[in-house]
């Protein structure tokens, strides 16, 4: 999973074929865009197992591939309580994930457990909305919320692990 001597931010959705592999491939290029790639690891998961084994959604790939990023290394898991081990952050993508995670996290792990738009506190909502059932449009949306909060989450890493 990780090494024990990187930071390490888990992203979850709940298939973990759409938005939080997207989360994965976007913070990982910054991360990678700002030479941290030798202390900070990623990963995604889901808190359903329903596509364990898979890769993103197709529409996420492509997206993601029209924005200069390749996500077809990655594939769908499901969460563990381990992973609240494992993890420094544990980033849930909307409330639902949130509420599945907390549900699941050990006792005394709960400061890893973060709203992930939490990061992007100018945005005016706070879930990053489920783009499965809609059409393109939401994927791209997806991919601008996703690049706001990472954004914020990679400066929250640095100034407070880094300065």
């Amino acid at each position: 999973m990780t090494d024990n001597n990187k930071i390490s931010i888990l992203f979850v959705c709940m298939g973990n074929i759409c938005r939080s592999p997207t989360a994965q491939g976007v913070f990982r290029e910054m991360v990678a865009q700002q030479g941290l790639s030798d202390y900070i690891a990623t990963d995604s998961a889901g808190t359903i197992d329903y596509h364990s084994g898979s890769k993103p959604d197709r529409r996420a790939r492509e997206t993601a591939l029209k924005r200069g990023l390749d996500l077809s290394d990655l594939r769908a898991r499901m969460v563990t309580a381990e992973d609240f081990e494992l993890f420094d952050y544990v980033v849930a993508m909307d409330r639902s994930n949130y509420a599945d995670l907390l549900e699941l996290c050990p006792e005394g792990r709960e400061e890893r457990l973060h709203l992930f738009l939490d990061y992007a506190p100018l945005q005016p909502i706070r879930e990053v909305p489920d783009p499965y059932y809609g059409g393109p449009a939401g994927f791209d949306r997806v991919f601008d919320l996703v690049e706001e909060a990472s954004r914020g989450l990679l400066e929250k890493i640095v100034n407070s692990h880094f300065s």
